[in-house]
């Protein structure tokens, strides 16, 4: 070989660092299951609106619901593939450890010990959150520090509960929980006038709020207590199945940032920006890197819409829970949304 060859030899070497390859990957246990199954199983909430709750047809909607249903697309080519047994916060934990689900999203908060000691991986937040406070209007309180001596309703087994306590001790407010084991029963209870606030995910309090026979009695205090940020998990030990969970949900807010949605996606195909092209499958083999078809950012796209669709559908401004983008606007809008690059 002459010096000349070698020396293009090395260039074409270099040129290929950091490219695609079409590697044939082999299913996963998970991704295996999955689609001998023909359906994506997801941790379904008893109801939380703008996350997952049933609508008038029977059907689940939420943010939660769309974020399935695009995993779903991406691995099975059809949205709609997809089932949502009911959980509690109690059990929601084990469903997905003993194999019963395949992902967690179910507006759980991510967090060191459910990270590190349940067994379990969160892949990408879907919506930064914080606990907050529902109150009567009759009630005259504008501040949660004027919680002092009252009686707040609360779900067991969920990061609301061991906030509040935390909350209550650093601020010296003593206050009375009275708690319940379902979102639903703390619901109802909070409703019957059992106790003098609510607290959980300000969110969550927003959709639960639009919900009530008269959401205009009701008021969200402004105190924000924690942090929650609101990731689907996954069991430890199957990296293919984490990978497309995760780069699903990074696929959602790249399209938004991209100007790719539900309905020019099929446009978009032809598209000449390669950052797109490689998103929706017509450059490079990131599907198949991870099991899957080149189009499955396309499919997911398809389902659902990017994030900002999801997001305003289910929770924005259009919708009844009213909830304005704030830090979960893009990062180049000053939000916390942000997708590292499909490359």
């Amino acid at each position: 070989m002459t010096l000349r060859m070698a020396f293009a030899a090395a260039l074409l070497a270099l040129a290929g660092v950091g490219q695609a390859s079409a590697q044939p990957v082999e299913p996963g246990p998970t991704l295996r299951a999955v689609r001998a199954r023909g359906a994506l199983v997801c941790g379904g909430h008893p109801g939380a609106p703008g996350f997952g709750a049933m609508d008038s047809r029977g059907v689940y909607r939420g943010l939660d619901a769309d974020t399935c249903r695009a995993i779903a697309a991406a691995v099975l080519g059809d949205g709609e593939k997809v089932r949502f047994p009911i959980l509690t916060s109690a059990t929601r934990f084990t469903a997905l450890q003993s194999g019963e689900i395949d992902v967690l999203p179910r507006t759980t908060t991510w967090s060191h010990t459910r990270d590190t000691a349940n067994g379990l991986n969160f892949t990408a937040v879907t919506f930064y959150d914080g606990q907050g406070f529902l109150v009567r209007r009759t009630h005259n309180i504008s501040r949660a520090q004027e919680l002092e001596g009252a009686s707040i309703c609360v779900t067991a087994g969920t990061t609301s509960e061991l906030n509040l306590a935390d909350w209550g001790r650093s601020r010296r407010v003593t206050f009375r929980p009275v708690v319940f084991e379902s979102n639903d029963e703390t619901r109802r209870a909070y409703e019957a006038n059992r106790c003098d606030a609510y607290s959980t995910d300000a969110s969550q309090l927003a959709g639960i709020r639009s919900a009530l026979s008269r959401p205009e009695d009701h008021t969200i205090l402004p105190d924000i207590i924690s942090k929650e940020p609101l990731a689907p998990a996954v069991r430890h030990g199957d990296d293919q199945w984490f990978d497309i969970v995760r780069w699903t949900i990074f696929a959602l807010i790249e399209a938004e940032e991209l100007g790719v949605t539900q309905a020019n996606v099929e446009q978009m195909l032809t598209s000449e920006r390669v950052e797109i092209r490689r998103l929706l499958g017509q450059a490079g083999d990131h599907g198949p890197m991870m099991g899957l078809d080149r189009r499955w950012a396309y499919n997911a796209i398809r389902a659902v819409g990017n994030y900002g669709e999801v997001f305003e559908r289910n929770l924005g401004r259009g919708s009844p829970v009213g909830l304005p983008r704030g830090v979960n606007a893009l990062w180049t809008q000053g939000g916390l949304m942000y997708a590292p690059p499909i490359r």
